[in-house]
């Protein structure tokens, strides 16, 4: 199952368990495809370590094929149904490591909340292999069901298991369940889960947040250009701090990246991970899962600037970068919304394979549309791609290498009027032809949007100068109107949004900041 390169690896990590390690395997007959493959697996993880031993049981209240990953002497552990590759095997690797007494690399005052959490809590989460988003959710789930035996969580890999996954009506991943009821859906880490379930944590993380002493440069977001805005102004030596939705930003949701110099392939998570490992390597004060609301200039000259977040909590800087990226573009049509992880979705890669053999739309002929149809078009039963305009706007080889593709269609002139559904699912879409008005429905399982970004300006609008587009108004060295304000990336009118634009820009604006700090404070 695993080749000698990944053993290798895996033998590596092994090394650092404190603990002997049992995997109770519950798998169905000889001729299950994936049972015959999670057994191979198992044989491939023991075969590297003297501390893991594979045992089968034949349970009858557990998912086939399944295995635990649990201590000797103990029935409670981490859950994997089906065969945890792709995104999903550092989940595996980590879930060994942390049921082996590796202890997990979280702040100790939040594992101290997951230890504490009461029970029964019975988590299980739908995966699928190609998924960037579901690891984050699986890892967490993982640790908390390896520290707490009051809670349990099984990983469920979709492909394995499709007709639960139908019955269920499942249609965007990570999809998670506590205790048999719909919990969350999408991108969480372990503090999200944990707020979700203290009810107290949130009011007194605010209140942590608003103790904390002015900074010379706050940084509000976590991507390529604010990482490198924060690794910029760290090394002049000043109080610098970083908040952010998610560290990583964006970027996150890139299947593929290519184009950054010296790097000739990565992945957007791996990249991601990469940002904030060059973050903390410096005394940049972190601060993730905050979304901030307000922006409150100072009234008197020498006050600092406020950031205020939707958790109450405040936090003051002398200069700040705005680097909050872009998110998603909407269609803003009737059912988007209400069939959104119903059918909706926003991500080919993570949500793709849950439409195997179905027909799918995809809207918009950019570069982003155009590479959804064709990583779509060897799932799915059929693609239409729909573009507004009378041409394709991806470059050349996406749209000769999409040509090629026998179940694509392209509809040019096609404005997307309406998404359909039967109150639980998408069954279909509604377009309407630009040139002649006539209108026409597809029938479609699922819709995939892909019409562009909008920028994460919305609360800034009272303070700062947007443009009509809602992108921050900036001159060549990243100032904003406010003095004491700089932005970059995405959420800026600088031209071209790309990584490696919005990391030279980061750093842009850092450099500004820091050259508006000696300015402001030089003796007179």
């Amino acid at each position: 199952m695993l080749d000698e390169r990944l053993k290798a690896q895996l033998k590596e990590h092994l090394g650092l368990l404190r603990k002997p390690i049992e995997l109770v395997a519950t798998l169905g007959d000889d001729s299950d495809r994936v049972s015959q493959q999670t057994r191979e697996l198992l044989a491939d993880i023991a075969s590297v370590s003297d501390k893991v031993t594979v045992v089968e049981r034949d349970l009858d209240d557990v998912r086939r094929p399944s295995f635990l990953i649990t201590n000797p002497g103990v029935d409670t552990g981490v859950r994997f149904a089906g065969v945890p590759l792709g995104h999903e095997f550092t989940s595996l690797v980590l879930a060994l490591l942390h049921v082996g007494g590796h202890p997990p690399k979280e702040e100790a005052e939040l594992l101290e909340q997951v230890k504490a959490l009461p029970g029964p809590l019975h988590f299980e989460t739908y995966f699928s292999l190609t998924c960037q988003n579901c690891p984050d959710v699986v890892q967490a789930l993982n640790i908390m069901s390896a520290l707490n035996p009051n809670v349990t969580h099984t990983a469920i890999e979709g492909g394995a298991f499709a007709d639960e996954v139908k019955a269920r009506e499942i249609l965007s991943v990570p999809t998670v369940y506590l205790n048999g009821e719909l919990f969350a859906q999408g991108r969480m880490g372990l503090a999200d889960i944990v707020a979700k379930l203290d009810s107290g944590a949130e009011e007194r993380q605010a209140q942590e947040m608003s103790g904390r002493e002015t900074y010379d440069v706050l940084v509000v977001g976590g991507g390529p250009a604010g990482a490198t805005a924060a690794i910029y102004a760290a090394r002049k030596g000043i109080r610098t701090g970083l908040v952010a939705e998610r560290l990583g930003g964006q970027v996150l949701d890139t299947a593929g990246i290519e184009n950054y110099p010296t790097v000739l392939h990565t992945e957007g998570v791996q990249y991601g991970a990469a940002l904030e490992r060059h973050v903390r390597e410096y005394e940049v004060d972190v601060i993730d899962r905050q979304k901030a609301v307000k922006l409150v200039a100072p009234v008197e000259e020498g006050e600092p600037l406020v950031v205020e977040f939707e958790n109450g909590a405040q936090l003051r800087a002398r200069t700040i970068v705005l680097a909050t990226g872009a998110r998603w573009r909407n269609l803003g049509v009737p059912g988007e919304q209400e069939y959104r992880n119903k059918g909706v979705t926003y991500c080919p890669h993570c949500d793709g394979p849950l439409f195997k053999g179905k027909p799918v739309a995809v809207v918009g002929g950019g570069n982003s549309g155009v590479e959804a149809a064709i990583d779509l078009a060897g799932i799915t039963s059929r693609v239409t791609l729909l573009e507004f305009l009378g041409e394709l706007r991806a470059d050349e080889v996406l749209q000769r290498k999409l040509r090629s593709l026998p179940n694509v269609t392209v509809v040019l002139e096609a404005q997307t009027t309406e998404v359909i559904g039967d109150g639980r699912r998408v069954t279909g879409l509604r377009y309407r032809d630009r040139t002649s008005g006539e209108e026409h429905v597809l029938d479609v399982a699922g819709v995939f949007v892909q019409i562009g970004l909008v920028p994460n300006t919305d609360w800034l609008a009272d303070t700062i100068e947007l443009t009509d587009r809602g992108e921050v108004v900036v001159d060549a060295a990243g100032r904003t109107n406010v003095p004491g304000v700089f932005a970059a990336g995405d959420c800026t009118t600088v031209p071209y949004k790309q990584i490696v634009t919005a990391a030279g820009e980061g750093a842009k604006a850092a450099l500004s900041a820091f050259d508006h700090l000696i300015r402001t404070t030089a003796p007179v």
